[in-house]
This record gives C-alpha cells, sequence and structure tokens, in this order.
C-alpha cells in the first residue's frame, strides 16, 4: 500500500450542454476538458488512474502538489468559462483526501478513494473539498487558504470526518498560470471544440462562435451582421443553435430564401425557421430568381473559432 492524496473532478452542467450542442460536439467538448484535467495533473507530478465519462480520479503522492493542482485547475477554468454562454458552462466540484491505497491493475481502492468519491458529491460548482488528513499533510506555513465545515457524516465511515473547502477564488498566484503548450486548445484564445459559423456578403466577411449566440442579420446598425439594403428588414432573420444544429429564423416582413451548396433546391421562409446542415447562401428580401437580391453566404466551420469573440477572416 502507498499513501496518496486522492482527487475526484466531477463536471456539472453537462446537460444542459448535451440538449444545446447535442451528442457529437457535447462529448467532444467534454472529453477535450477532462483531457486538459489530466494533463494538468501528469504536468505537476500526478498520476490519472481513470477517466469517468464526465470526471477524472487522479493520484499524487505529494499532498501539497495534489492541492495546488487543484487549485490551478478551478482557477484557470474559471477564468476560461467567465467567457461561455451561462448554457454552455462546465463547471467543476472537487474532492480530495489522503490515506493508504491499494494499486491493482492501475485502479485504486482504499478508505481516500471513498472519501474523496463522496466529498466530490458534496462539493458545489466550483468548489474543492478536502479531509482534515489533506489540511494536516501541508504542513506549517503552506499558505493554503481554507476553511473548515466542522464534522461530516460521509457514506461509508463510522466516524464523522472533519471537511475543509479550500478557498481558491479571490487571487491568482502566479506561480499556477502556467499552461502546457499542447493544451492551448482549451484555452479562451485557442481553438474551440465547439465549432462557428462564419457569414459573408459583398466584400463583408464575419466568423461567429458558439458563445455569440444567438445572432441577429438584418439592416440596422445594432445587428450582429449588417446586410445594408432597402429589401433587408431592420432586423431580418435570428441564427442560434440547438441540439448542434445552427437554426436559422425568419423573422422579416418579405421573406427568407436558402439554398444549400451542391442543389438548386430552395427552401422558402415566412416567419419560420430551417437547419444550416451544410454550406450554403441565404436570399434576403427577394428570392434568387431575383439576380440583385441581397444574397448572404454562409460556411460551417468545425472547431477553429475562437471563443468568446467573432472575429475578421
Amino acid at each position: 500500500m502507498a499513501e496518496l492524496t486522492i482527487a475526484f473532478v466531477d463536471l456539472t452542467g453537462s446537460v444542459s450542454v448535451f440538449e444545446t450542442l447535442g451528442n457529437d460536439r457535447a462529448t467532444r467538448a467534454v472529453t477535450k476538458l477532462t483531457q486538459w484535467i489530466g494533463a494538468v495533473g501528469l504536468e505537476h507530478g500526478g498520476k490519472v488512474v481513470k477517466m469517468l465519462g464526465d470526471g477524472v480520479l487522479l493520484s499524487f503522492s505529494n499532498n501539497r502538489l495534489a492541492v495546488e493542482t487543484m487549485t490551478q485547475i478551478q482557477q484557470e477554468h474559471s477564468q476560461r468559462v467567465a467567457q461561455w454562454p451561462k448554457r454552455l458552462k462546465l463547471q467543476m466540484q472537487i474532492g480530495m483526501a489522503r490515506g493508504q491505497v491499494v494499486q491493482v491493475d492501475g485502479d485504486c481502492f482504499g478508505d481516500a478513494v471513498n472519501v474523496a468519491s463522496r466529498l466530490s458529491d458534496l462539493a458545489g460548482p466550483e468548489q474543492i473539498l478536502v479531509t482534515d488528513t489533506v489540511i494536516r499533510k501541508l504542513g506549517a506555513r503552506h499558505g493554503v487558504r481554507s476553511r473548515s465545515l466542522g464534522p461530516m457524516r460521509i457514506k461509508g465511515r463510522a466516524e464523522p470526518c472533519e471537511v475543509f473547502r479550500i478557498e481558491w477564488q479571490p487571487e491568482m498566484l502566479s506561480e499556477f498560470l502556467t499552461l502546457p503548450s499542447d493544451l492551448h486548445a482549451m484555452s479562451t484564445n485557442a481553438e474551440s471544440v465547439f465549432g462557428g459559423i462564419q457569414l459573408g456578403w459583398l466584400d463583408a466577411s464575419r466568423a461567429f462562435d458558439i458563445t455569440d449566440l444567438p445572432i441577429k442579420i438584418g439592416r440596422i446598425p445594432e445587428a450582429d451582421f449588417i446586410v445594408n439594403d432597402p429589401r433587408v428588414s431592420r432586423i431580418h432573420a435570428t441564427l442560434d443553435i440547438r441540439s448542434g444544429n445552427y437554426v436559422l429564423e425568419d423573422v422579416s416582413s418579405y421573406g427568407t430564401w436558402v439554398r444549400f451548396a451542391g442543389t438548386d433546391n430552395v427552401i422558402s421562409l415566412r416567419r419560420q425557421e430551417c437547419l444550416l446542415h451544410s454550406d450554403g447562401e441565404i436570399a434576403m428580401g427577394t428570392p434568387f430568381t431575383d439576380f440583385s437580391s441581397p444574397t448572404v453566404s454562409f460556411r460551417l466551420v468545425d472547431g477553429a473559432m475562437v471563443l468568446g469573440h467573432a472575429r475578421q477572416p
């Protein structure tokens, strides 16, 4: 047996993410995040015991590094999701315990594993709950701020266990802010698994990612994508995402027509909506048969948009 610090990291909010993005994109988003958690753990001397769907089980021989790593993960992820829409926010609840652990075929067993799992269940979003053993093992002058929540009865244990909450939110510790270079895909300035859509009209082109939606397309300056033509309504159409599909809804006075690349079929919308399942173009105010019709092209981009802001290509 070995004395280890066990950390359970569980993601919350995945139901909303799956409803919004659909199974494929949501699974990729969750997987990307759990892989990042595991990689940060490895970077700081931990071991990924196993992935648990929307969670990660890690072990550390060094207790201080375990606490510092979990603090770093919460701090960096908190900054990241601040840029995400509420319906896409995946937050973390973490439980930690230290004790003798039996390792068999790469898995871990023991009281510390069970307690860490229970504390993860008890923790709220963005919380780290740890046992008194984890705090004591930090030693003197450890610099970790924590608050005792008092003794708690934990399922499977005869005696109550004093539980502490790690207070990580108010300040960022600079020595914990280095992100491994191969993990930039999870950064707010890096490519996102959520993908995006690019719109074009005449010489104007703009890319929108999942965090920008819903957007409004219309003639007025307040529109997110402006098509300055008198046949276009002030707010002509809206674009959003549902179950991983882009949905265009006509809210105009004179209608919207959609044609997908590689086909001559045209979908006519009058206060209706349709799924944008592939690249194509949108005629606004007059149909495609009018050669002068204001026409917006659209291109679906899979996993190549910057989180938080639309950008000019």
